[in-house]
């Protein structure tokens, strides 16, 4: 499956309904709207703000649509939902415009407001879910027909397992999921699953397979019965955006208010990862992406001054790059102003302490005034970190960190960020020990995310910044 193609295809088809029904209402206020209150027909002249309109308002509708996430879980589409997506998008997006371009233009009698609104909500609802329709129609048609399908593995070889695959197998119209193979659970001379699909290995080999076989959903298929399993598991896929179905005895150890669904003759239930709702996701990742562009213009002086003097004041090069684990687990280069000699760590891996003679006199007051993570904001616009999150460690230190609280990898749900509310209240860590008191101020940074508390964040960080008080 090629996703982003489909994804190209909804933002074409979307850009397109917006221009024409853009079109066909321009041409609805020259000969209906206007000549009623001139009492002349008005010539249907193409104007410069018609077309500065026509590039600017699809681009606030794709701004809406992806705000509202509809470009996300492309292939997993519903017509219905849909339906009610773009109807509650197209009233609200056409509410703003009306509000911004449309309350000035000159008409016979206010009642012809109604009419505006309704022309342009009416063109514009009906082009954008027609396009929508066919395209959803036409895919929905193709995983019916097994064109499209989605990697699948289950978890787990018992007979309930067995049964699943049975009924994925005889259904007319299947829902896509494409079986590669299934993960034990215990050990066996032979498994009744082996009929239908290969043994993958035991669940110890989950991520590696996940990454290997570019598996898109998962079917856990254990009993309620085994919690300590079932706990273990589901911490894994806690950290990744699979989706993830259960067998419906698991629903009482499920916590987080999973969705039925009767894709299956046996329905399953959908386990779902989501922390934020996804409008707030996207905007997030906008003002990720807005505020970083703008932070690296006004800070491109003082880039220069502090390389010129990071430069001259001790050996190595301008730059600090190291390996740190981000989102899911995936290993990615952070960049910083170097504030320690060179060299600095050949004797292995060392956190900074109060007093290390290792930081360098400017390398002190980068970090006191956290300048010393501008760089980072190219990691932002690369989509490896976020503003706000918790702070990147390096896998050294994790695996420290995981024999005295495993749930460390449960921070790795969501980008890592420039600040975080561990780095605001408590700092920079000197030890493993003090890695891990930080590291209660992050998870309950991850159990009340959100727009309003990354501000909080944002502010509180600046103040720090200003004050100089980092360490």
């Amino acid at each position: 499956m090629h996703k982003n193609l489909q994804v190209a295809r909804y933002l074409v088809f979307d850009i397109i309904a917006a221009m024409l029904s853009w079109t066909l209402f321009y041409f609805y206020r020259k000969i209906y709207i206007e000549p009623l209150k001139f009492g002349i027909e008005i010539p249907l002249d193409f104007t410069r703000q018609y077309y500065l309109a026509l590039f600017f308002i699809p681009l606030f509708w794709i701004t809406i649509y992806y705000i509202t996430g509809q470009y996300s879980n492309i292939y997993r589409k519903s017509r219905l939902l849909e339906l009610g997506k773009t109807f509650m998008s197209s009233l609200g997006g056409v509410t703003v415009i009306f509000f911004l371009l449309l309350l000035n233009d000159s008409i016979s009698d206010y009642k012809k407001y109604y009419n505006l609104f309704l022309a342009l909500f009416i063109l514009h609802f009906s082009f954008t879910y027609l396009f929508r329709l066919i395209i959803t129609t036409r895919t929905i048609h193709k995983i019916h027909n097994r064109i499209i399908g989605f990697n699948t593995i289950v978890i787990g070889a018992n007979q309930k397992a067995v049964g699943i695959i049975e009924e994925m197998m005889v259904q007319k119209r299947p829902a896509g999921n494409k079986v590669i193979g299934f993960l034990t659970v215990d050990q066996k001379d032979a498994y009744p699953l082996e009929k239908y699909a290969p043994n993958l290995g035991t669940y110890k080999n989950l991520q590696k397979v996940i990454n290997d076989l570019e598996v898109e959903e998962i079917i856990i298929a254990l009993e309620s019965s085994e919690h300590k399993l079932l706990s273990e598991i589901l911490t894994i896929l806690e950290n990744r955006v699979h989706v993830v179905w259960g067998i419906p005895d698991l629903f009482d150890i499920l916590s987080n208010q999973p969705k039925t669904s009767t894709i299956f003759s046996t329905p399953l239930l959908k386990i779902s990862n989501g922390l934020m709702p996804v409008w707030q996701e996207k905007t997030k990742r906008i003002l990720d992406v807005g505020i970083s562009l703008l932070a690296l213009m006004l800070f491109l002086p003082v880039f220069i001054i502090l390389a010129i003097m990071i430069k001259a004041s001790s050996k190595g090069p301008v730059f600090y790059n190291q390996e740190r684990v981000g989102k899911f687990g995936k290993p990615f280069t952070i960049y910083k102003f170097r504030t320690m000699v060179k060299d600095a760590e050949t004797n292995g891996p060392l956190l900074s302490s109060s007093n290390d003679c290792r930081i360098t006199r400017i390398g002190q007051f980068l970090r006191r005034t956290h300048l010393d993570e501008i760089p980072q904001f190219v990691n932002v616009l690369w989509g490896e970190m976020s503003l706000v999150g918790p702070r990147p460690e390096r896998k050294y230190y994790i695996d420290q960190i995981a024999k005295e609280a495993p749930y460390v990898t449960h921070l790795q749900k969501v980008r890592p960020g420039i600040t975080s509310w561990g780095q605001v209240k408590y700092g920079y860590a000197s030890n493993v020990e003090e890695m891990i008191e930080r590291l209660q101020y992050d998870m309950v940074y991850l159990k009340n995310i959100s727009l309003y508390v990354d501000f909080k964040i944002l502010i509180y960080t600046v103040m720090e910044c200003v004050k100089a008080k980092g360490k």
